[in-house]
Protein backbone atom coordinates (compact mmCIF):
# COMPACT_ATOMS: atom_id res chain seq x y z
CA UNK A 1 0.00 0.00 0.00
CA UNK A 2 1.43 3.24 -1.07
CA UNK A 3 1.77 6.32 1.40
CA UNK A 4 0.18 9.86 -0.12
CA UNK A 5 0.93 12.95 0.79
CA UNK A 6 -1.44 15.40 1.49
CA UNK A 7 -0.02 18.05 0.05
CA UNK A 8 0.14 16.70 -2.98
CA UNK A 9 -3.65 15.33 -3.43
CA UNK A 10 -5.33 16.84 -6.48
CA UNK A 11 -9.05 17.82 -7.21
CA UNK A 12 -9.97 14.66 -8.04
CA UNK A 13 -8.34 12.80 -4.97
CA UNK A 14 -9.76 15.16 -2.64
CA UNK A 15 -13.13 14.83 -3.81
CA UNK A 16 -12.89 10.84 -3.46
CA UNK A 17 -12.07 11.41 0.22
CA UNK A 18 -14.04 14.29 1.47
CA UNK A 19 -16.98 13.76 -1.14
CA UNK A 20 -18.46 10.50 0.17
CA UNK A 21 -22.53 9.51 -0.59
CA UNK A 22 -24.12 6.88 0.31
CA UNK A 23 -24.53 5.71 -2.87
CA UNK A 24 -28.38 5.62 -3.28
CA UNK A 25 -29.03 7.75 -6.77
CA UNK A 26 -28.64 4.56 -8.56
CA UNK A 27 -31.36 2.90 -7.01
CA UNK A 28 -33.77 5.64 -6.15
CA UNK A 29 -35.92 4.84 -9.12
CA UNK A 30 -36.00 1.07 -7.84
CA UNK A 31 -36.71 2.08 -4.15
CA UNK A 32 -39.74 4.54 -5.04
CA UNK A 33 -41.40 1.94 -6.89
CA UNK A 34 -40.96 -0.80 -4.14
CA UNK A 35 -42.12 1.85 -1.27
CA UNK A 36 -45.39 2.07 -3.42
CA UNK A 37 -46.32 -0.56 -3.80
CA UNK A 38 -45.67 -1.92 -0.09
CA UNK A 39 -47.41 1.64 0.70
CA UNK A 40 -50.35 0.34 -1.58
CA UNK A 41 -50.77 -3.56 -1.31
CA UNK A 42 -49.06 -4.15 2.21
CA UNK A 43 -47.85 -7.94 3.15
CA UNK A 44 -48.85 -8.71 -0.41
CA UNK A 45 -45.96 -6.67 -2.26
CA UNK A 46 -44.16 -7.63 0.81
CA UNK A 47 -44.07 -11.49 0.48
CA UNK A 48 -43.41 -10.78 -3.15
CA UNK A 49 -40.07 -8.97 -2.73
CA UNK A 50 -38.84 -11.57 -0.17
CA UNK A 51 -39.46 -13.80 -2.91
CA UNK A 52 -37.51 -11.90 -5.41
CA UNK A 53 -34.65 -10.37 -3.49
CA UNK A 54 -33.82 -12.77 -0.70
CA UNK A 55 -35.48 -15.90 -2.18
CA UNK A 56 -37.17 -16.88 0.44
CA UNK A 57 -41.02 -17.54 0.86
CA UNK A 58 -42.23 -16.19 3.74
CA UNK A 59 -46.03 -16.87 5.20
CA UNK A 60 -46.11 -15.09 8.86
CA UNK A 61 -44.21 -11.79 8.77
CA UNK A 62 -44.08 -12.03 12.43
CA UNK A 63 -41.27 -14.04 14.22
CA UNK A 64 -41.08 -12.76 17.78
CA UNK A 65 -41.47 -16.34 19.02
CA UNK A 66 -38.89 -17.15 17.09
CA UNK A 67 -36.48 -14.84 18.61
CA UNK A 68 -37.52 -15.74 22.17
CA UNK A 69 -36.88 -19.20 21.31
CA UNK A 70 -33.59 -18.39 19.88
CA UNK A 71 -32.28 -16.48 22.65
CA UNK A 72 -33.24 -19.76 25.21
CA UNK A 73 -31.33 -22.80 22.93
CA UNK A 74 -28.61 -20.42 22.25
CA UNK A 75 -25.05 -21.28 23.34
CA UNK A 76 -24.65 -20.13 27.03
CA UNK A 77 -20.59 -18.79 26.04
CA UNK A 78 -22.44 -16.38 23.30
CA UNK A 79 -25.58 -15.47 25.77
CA UNK A 80 -23.42 -14.58 28.23
CA UNK A 81 -21.06 -12.37 25.83
CA UNK A 82 -25.17 -10.44 24.51
CA UNK A 83 -25.73 -9.94 28.04
CA UNK A 84 -22.21 -8.60 28.72
CA UNK A 85 -22.43 -5.93 25.72
CA UNK A 86 -26.31 -5.38 26.56
CA UNK A 87 -25.89 -4.41 30.25
CA UNK A 88 -22.91 -1.93 28.71
CA UNK A 89 -24.85 -0.38 26.27
CA UNK A 90 -28.20 0.39 28.82
CA UNK A 91 -25.80 1.74 31.63
CA UNK A 92 -24.05 4.35 28.76
CA UNK A 93 -27.68 5.19 27.44
CA UNK A 94 -29.41 5.68 30.74
CA UNK A 95 -27.19 8.35 31.69
CA UNK A 96 -28.81 10.24 28.61
CA UNK A 97 -31.97 10.14 29.60
CA UNK A 98 -33.01 14.29 29.59
CA UNK A 99 -35.08 14.97 33.00
CA UNK A 100 -37.87 17.64 32.68
CA UNK A 101 -37.11 21.02 34.29
CA UNK A 102 -38.99 24.44 35.33
CA UNK A 103 -37.44 27.71 35.97
CA UNK A 104 -39.27 30.70 37.67
CA UNK A 105 -37.67 34.42 37.07
CA UNK A 106 -37.84 37.40 39.08
CA UNK A 107 -40.17 39.12 36.71
CA UNK A 108 -43.41 36.43 36.72
CA UNK A 109 -42.22 34.25 34.00
CA UNK A 110 -41.89 30.40 34.79
CA UNK A 111 -40.19 28.57 31.70
CA UNK A 112 -39.20 24.96 31.70
CA UNK A 113 -39.13 21.88 29.13
CA UNK A 114 -40.19 18.64 29.19
CA UNK A 115 -39.31 15.34 27.42
CA UNK A 116 -41.89 12.41 26.45
CA UNK A 117 -40.73 9.30 24.46
CA UNK A 118 -42.51 8.48 20.90
CA UNK A 119 -44.78 5.33 21.24
CA UNK A 120 -43.86 3.35 18.38
CA UNK A 121 -40.40 2.81 16.66
CA UNK A 122 -39.51 0.73 13.77
CA UNK A 123 -35.95 -0.54 13.87
CA UNK A 124 -33.81 -1.86 10.92
CA UNK A 125 -31.41 -4.69 11.82
CA UNK A 126 -29.55 -5.54 8.86
CA UNK A 127 -28.76 -9.25 7.61
CA UNK A 128 -27.27 -10.77 4.23
CA UNK A 129 -24.07 -11.82 3.83
CA UNK A 130 -22.94 -10.84 7.05
CA UNK A 131 -25.31 -11.36 10.84
CA UNK A 132 -25.32 -8.16 13.22
CA UNK A 133 -26.32 -8.90 16.71
CA UNK A 134 -24.73 -5.95 18.04
CA UNK A 135 -27.33 -3.63 15.87
CA UNK A 136 -30.14 -5.42 17.42
CA UNK A 137 -28.71 -3.99 20.39
CA UNK A 138 -27.53 -0.61 19.45
CA UNK A 139 -31.45 0.40 18.33
CA UNK A 140 -33.69 -1.51 20.39
CA UNK A 141 -31.71 -1.10 23.92
CA UNK A 142 -31.88 3.33 23.99
CA UNK A 143 -35.53 3.59 22.64
CA UNK A 144 -36.49 1.09 25.75
CA UNK A 145 -34.09 2.91 27.54
CA UNK A 146 -35.97 6.30 26.29
CA UNK A 147 -39.45 4.47 26.96
CA UNK A 148 -40.96 3.57 23.56
CA UNK A 149 -43.58 1.57 24.70
CA UNK A 150 -43.35 -0.45 20.72
CA UNK A 151 -40.26 -1.14 19.31
CA UNK A 152 -40.78 -2.64 16.18
CA UNK A 153 -37.38 -4.77 14.42
CA UNK A 154 -37.34 -5.67 10.91
CA UNK A 155 -34.66 -7.82 9.43
CA UNK A 156 -33.86 -9.79 6.38
CA UNK A 157 -35.76 -12.95 5.87
CA UNK A 158 -33.39 -16.87 5.32
CA UNK A 159 -34.49 -20.27 4.96
CA UNK A 160 -32.29 -20.38 8.11
CA UNK A 161 -32.37 -16.93 10.56
CA UNK A 162 -29.32 -16.22 12.41
CA UNK A 163 -30.22 -17.70 16.02
CA UNK A 164 -27.61 -14.95 17.13
CA UNK A 165 -29.49 -12.16 15.49
CA UNK A 166 -32.61 -13.31 16.68
CA UNK A 167 -31.61 -14.03 20.19
CA UNK A 168 -29.87 -10.76 20.27
CA UNK A 169 -33.47 -8.59 19.13
CA UNK A 170 -35.11 -10.52 22.04
CA UNK A 171 -32.33 -10.04 24.87
CA UNK A 172 -32.31 -6.13 23.88
CA UNK A 173 -36.14 -5.92 24.39
CA UNK A 174 -37.96 -5.39 21.33
CA UNK A 175 -41.81 -5.86 21.57
CA UNK A 176 -42.16 -7.60 17.88
CA UNK A 177 -39.66 -9.39 15.42
CA UNK A 178 -40.01 -9.03 11.66
CA UNK A 179 -38.59 -11.23 8.71
CA UNK A 180 -38.74 -8.84 5.96
CA UNK A 181 -35.61 -6.90 5.29
CA UNK A 182 -34.42 -4.14 2.48
CA UNK A 183 -36.51 -1.13 1.12
CA UNK A 184 -39.93 -3.43 1.45
CA UNK A 185 -39.04 -3.57 5.59
CA UNK A 186 -38.31 0.57 5.68
CA UNK A 187 -41.64 1.08 3.73
CA UNK A 188 -43.65 -1.33 5.60
CA UNK A 189 -42.65 0.14 9.14
CA UNK A 190 -43.17 3.40 7.95
CA UNK A 191 -46.84 3.19 6.41
CA UNK A 192 -47.89 -0.29 8.31
CA UNK A 193 -49.38 -3.67 6.65
CA UNK A 194 -51.64 -6.02 7.78
CA UNK A 195 -49.18 -7.63 10.03
CA UNK A 196 -46.81 -4.32 10.59
CA UNK A 197 -48.15 -1.61 12.57
CA UNK A 198 -46.96 1.59 11.49
CA UNK A 199 -43.99 3.52 13.31
CA UNK A 200 -43.34 7.20 13.83
CA UNK A 201 -39.78 6.62 13.60
CA UNK A 202 -37.12 4.52 11.33
CA UNK A 203 -33.71 3.91 12.57
CA UNK A 204 -30.97 1.92 11.79
CA UNK A 205 -28.06 0.92 9.32
CA UNK A 206 -28.45 -1.21 5.90
CA UNK A 207 -27.25 -1.25 2.37
CA UNK A 208 -27.82 1.29 -0.23
CA UNK A 209 -31.62 0.39 -0.69
CA UNK A 210 -32.30 0.55 2.71
CA UNK A 211 -30.30 4.09 2.96
CA UNK A 212 -32.56 5.20 -0.18
CA UNK A 213 -36.04 3.75 1.33
CA UNK A 214 -35.37 5.63 4.32
CA UNK A 215 -34.94 9.21 2.05
CA UNK A 216 -37.84 8.06 0.25
CA UNK A 217 -40.50 7.50 3.01
CA UNK A 218 -38.61 10.34 5.19
CA UNK A 219 -41.13 13.47 5.65
CA UNK A 220 -44.37 10.43 6.31
CA UNK A 221 -42.12 9.14 9.28
CA UNK A 222 -39.31 10.48 10.83
CA UNK A 223 -35.55 8.70 10.33
CA UNK A 224 -32.31 9.05 12.38
CA UNK A 225 -30.15 9.63 9.36
CA UNK A 226 -29.04 8.56 5.70
CA UNK A 227 -25.99 6.25 6.53
CA UNK A 228 -23.35 5.28 3.95
CA UNK A 229 -20.41 2.86 3.96
CA UNK A 230 -18.45 2.44 7.10
CA UNK A 231 -15.53 4.81 7.93
CA UNK A 232 -12.76 4.92 9.92
CA UNK A 233 -9.99 7.71 10.34
CA UNK A 234 -6.56 7.00 12.20
CA UNK A 235 -4.63 10.07 12.87
CA UNK A 236 -1.22 8.56 14.93
CA UNK A 237 1.87 10.28 15.33
CA UNK A 238 5.67 9.44 16.29
CA UNK A 239 4.41 7.35 19.53
CA UNK A 240 1.75 4.64 18.16
CA UNK A 241 2.16 1.38 17.26
CA UNK A 242 1.71 0.60 13.67
CA UNK A 243 0.40 -3.06 14.26
CA UNK A 244 -2.35 -1.27 16.27
CA UNK A 245 -3.42 1.22 13.50
CA UNK A 246 -3.38 -0.85 10.80
CA UNK A 247 -5.22 -3.63 12.20
CA UNK A 248 -7.90 -0.72 13.06
CA UNK A 249 -7.99 -0.26 9.60
CA UNK A 250 -8.43 -3.72 8.42
CA UNK A 251 -10.83 -4.33 11.04
CA UNK A 252 -12.80 -1.47 9.07
CA UNK A 253 -12.04 -2.27 6.08
CA UNK A 254 -13.92 -5.90 5.84
CA UNK A 255 -17.44 -4.69 6.15
CA UNK A 256 -17.92 -3.63 3.09
CA UNK A 257 -15.98 -2.74 -0.33
CA UNK A 258 -16.76 0.56 -0.41
CA UNK A 259 -15.64 1.46 3.07
CA UNK A 260 -13.54 4.22 3.44
CA UNK A 261 -10.47 3.59 5.87
CA UNK A 262 -7.77 6.05 6.13
CA UNK A 263 -4.92 6.98 8.42
CA UNK A 264 -2.98 10.16 8.51
CA UNK A 265 0.13 11.07 10.34
CA UNK A 266 2.63 14.10 9.83
CA UNK A 267 5.72 10.79 11.05
CA UNK A 268 6.87 9.49 7.60
CA UNK A 269 8.62 6.23 9.30
CA UNK A 270 5.08 5.93 10.91
CA UNK A 271 3.20 5.93 7.75
CA UNK A 272 5.46 3.77 5.84
CA UNK A 273 5.36 1.40 8.76
CA UNK A 274 1.35 1.26 8.52
CA UNK A 275 1.31 0.52 4.66
CA UNK A 276 3.33 -2.17 5.38
CA UNK A 277 1.67 -3.60 8.40
CA UNK A 278 -1.50 -3.09 6.57
CA UNK A 279 -0.10 -5.89 3.90
CA UNK A 280 1.09 -8.19 6.37
CA UNK A 281 -2.20 -8.48 7.97
CA UNK A 282 -4.44 -8.36 5.26
CA UNK A 283 -4.18 -12.01 4.40
CA UNK A 284 -4.65 -13.44 7.55
CA UNK A 285 -8.22 -12.01 7.47
CA UNK A 286 -10.78 -13.99 6.60
CA UNK A 287 -12.38 -11.73 5.20
CA UNK A 288 -9.11 -10.24 3.19
CA UNK A 289 -10.15 -9.60 -0.71
CA UNK A 290 -13.53 -7.25 0.99
CA UNK A 291 -11.03 -5.27 2.33
CA UNK A 292 -8.11 -5.16 0.09
CA UNK A 293 -11.18 -3.62 -2.20
CA UNK A 294 -12.00 -1.26 -0.06
CA UNK A 295 -8.24 -0.27 1.26
CA UNK A 296 -7.33 -0.03 -2.28
CA UNK A 297 -10.31 2.76 -2.80
CA UNK A 298 -9.78 6.25 -4.12
CA UNK A 299 -11.37 7.21 -0.65
CA UNK A 300 -9.14 5.21 1.68
CA UNK A 301 -4.87 5.61 1.84
CA UNK A 302 -2.43 5.84 4.34
CA UNK A 303 -1.47 9.94 4.21
CA UNK A 304 1.34 11.95 5.56
CA UNK A 305 0.83 15.10 6.59
CA UNK A 306 3.04 18.15 6.92
CA UNK A 307 2.34 18.89 10.20
CA UNK A 308 0.27 18.28 13.43
CA UNK A 309 -1.93 21.03 12.61
CA UNK A 310 -2.72 19.96 8.59
CA UNK A 311 -3.56 16.11 10.45
CA UNK A 312 -6.18 17.89 12.34
CA UNK A 313 -7.57 20.33 9.64
CA UNK A 314 -7.71 16.94 7.77
CA UNK A 315 -9.62 15.11 10.49
CA UNK A 316 -12.08 17.97 11.36
CA UNK A 317 -12.63 18.05 7.40
CA UNK A 318 -12.73 14.55 6.97
CA UNK A 319 -15.81 14.35 9.75
CA UNK A 320 -15.23 10.51 10.06
CA UNK A 321 -17.71 7.79 11.38
CA UNK A 322 -15.04 6.43 13.96
CA UNK A 323 -11.83 8.64 14.89
CA UNK A 324 -9.55 6.90 16.14
CA UNK A 325 -6.44 8.44 17.80
CA UNK A 326 -3.27 7.07 18.68
CA UNK A 327 -0.94 9.47 19.83
CA UNK A 328 0.89 10.88 22.81
CA UNK A 329 -1.41 14.01 22.98
CA UNK A 330 -4.53 12.45 22.61
CA UNK A 331 -6.68 14.44 24.21
CA UNK A 332 -5.00 17.93 22.75
CA UNK A 333 -5.51 16.78 19.88
CA UNK A 334 -9.21 15.85 20.56
CA UNK A 335 -9.56 19.11 21.79
CA UNK A 336 -9.01 20.79 18.44
CA UNK A 337 -11.29 18.18 16.64
CA UNK A 338 -15.38 18.88 16.71
CA UNK A 339 -16.78 16.43 13.77
CA UNK A 340 -16.55 12.60 14.57
CA UNK A 341 -19.17 10.27 15.11
CA UNK A 342 -17.48 8.42 17.75
CA UNK A 343 -13.57 8.84 18.99
CA UNK A 344 -11.11 6.08 20.52
CA UNK A 345 -8.46 7.44 22.54
CA UNK A 346 -5.28 5.49 23.10
CA UNK A 347 -3.91 1.93 22.24
CA UNK A 348 -6.01 0.23 24.03
CA UNK A 349 -9.48 1.24 22.81
CA UNK A 350 -9.81 -0.48 19.26
CA UNK A 351 -12.94 0.55 17.24
CA UNK A 352 -14.20 -3.04 17.98
CA UNK A 353 -14.75 -2.20 21.05
CA UNK A 354 -17.23 0.65 20.38
CA UNK A 355 -18.74 -1.54 17.46
CA UNK A 356 -19.39 -4.54 20.32
CA UNK A 357 -19.07 -4.01 24.09
CA UNK A 358 -18.41 -0.38 25.81
CA UNK A 359 -21.42 0.81 25.83
CA UNK A 360 -21.32 3.38 22.98
CA UNK A 361 -23.41 3.03 19.81
CA UNK A 362 -22.52 1.97 16.98
CA UNK A 363 -24.69 3.28 14.65
CA UNK A 364 -22.97 6.49 13.33
CA UNK A 365 -23.20 9.67 10.50
CA UNK A 366 -21.48 9.12 7.60
CA UNK A 367 -20.21 11.07 4.27
CA UNK A 368 -19.12 13.77 6.41
CA UNK A 369 -22.47 14.06 8.32
CA UNK A 370 -21.02 13.91 11.61
CA UNK A 371 -20.69 17.46 10.86
CA UNK A 372 -24.09 18.58 11.68
CA UNK A 373 -25.44 15.66 14.00
CA UNK A 374 -24.68 12.67 16.54
CA UNK A 375 -25.55 8.98 16.11
CA UNK A 376 -28.27 7.11 17.71
CA UNK A 377 -28.60 8.04 21.34
CA UNK A 378 -31.83 8.11 23.72
CA UNK A 379 -32.16 11.49 22.45
CA UNK A 380 -32.78 10.05 18.97
CA UNK A 381 -36.57 8.44 20.66
CA UNK A 382 -37.81 11.66 22.65
CA UNK A 383 -39.81 14.85 21.85
CA UNK A 384 -39.29 17.98 23.66
CA UNK A 385 -41.92 20.19 24.82
CA UNK A 386 -41.41 23.52 26.16
CA UNK A 387 -43.59 24.69 28.96
CA UNK A 388 -44.39 28.47 30.29
CA UNK A 389 -46.69 30.30 32.74
CA UNK A 390 -46.37 33.65 33.69
CA UNK A 391 -48.42 35.35 36.17
CA UNK A 392 -50.21 39.24 35.81
CA UNK A 393 -46.67 40.92 36.46
CA UNK A 394 -44.97 38.55 34.27
CA UNK A 395 -47.09 40.12 31.03
CA UNK A 396 -47.66 43.13 32.12
CA UNK A 397 -43.97 43.85 31.97
CA UNK A 398 -43.65 42.37 28.13
CA UNK A 399 -46.73 43.39 27.14
CA UNK A 400 -45.18 46.86 25.61
CA UNK A 401 -42.63 44.03 23.53
CA UNK A 402 -45.35 41.81 22.24
CA UNK A 403 -47.33 44.52 20.86
CA UNK A 404 -44.44 46.20 19.05
CA UNK A 405 -43.63 43.58 17.56
CA UNK A 406 -46.94 41.95 17.16
CA UNK A 407 -47.95 45.18 15.06
CA UNK A 408 -44.91 45.65 13.50
CA UNK A 409 -45.66 42.41 11.76
CA UNK A 410 -49.11 42.78 10.86
CA UNK A 411 -50.81 40.93 13.16
CA UNK A 412 -53.27 43.02 15.26
CA UNK A 413 -54.93 40.04 16.84
CA UNK A 414 -51.72 38.59 18.53
CA UNK A 415 -51.58 42.20 19.93
CA UNK A 416 -55.24 42.19 21.02
CA UNK A 417 -54.69 38.98 22.70
CA UNK A 418 -52.27 40.52 25.30
CA UNK A 419 -54.52 43.73 25.90
CA UNK A 420 -57.95 41.80 26.35
CA UNK A 421 -55.81 40.78 29.13
CA UNK A 422 -55.85 44.17 31.12
CA UNK A 423 -59.17 45.52 30.32
CA UNK A 424 -61.11 46.47 33.03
Amino acid sequence: MNVRKLADLGPDDRRALFDRDAGIEGVREDVRDIVSRVREEGDVAVREFCEEFDGVSVGNLDITDEAERAYDELDDEIRDAIETAAENIRAFHEAQRPEDWRRKFADGRELGRRFRPLERVGVYVPGGAAAYPSSALMGVIPAKVAGVEQVAVATPPAEEMNPVTLAAIHAAGADAVFNVGGAQAVAALAYGTEQIDRVQKVVGPGNKWVTAAKAEVRGDVAIDFLAGPSEVLVVADETADPRLAAADLVAQAEHDPEASVVAVTDDEATAEAIAEEIEAQLPERERSETARKALESDESGVLLARSPSETVLFAEEFAAEHLSIQADDDEEILDRIDSAGSVFLGPYTPVAAGDYASGTNHVLPTTGAAKITGGLSVDTFVRETTVQRLDEGGLDDLSATITTLAEAEGLEGHAESVRKRFED
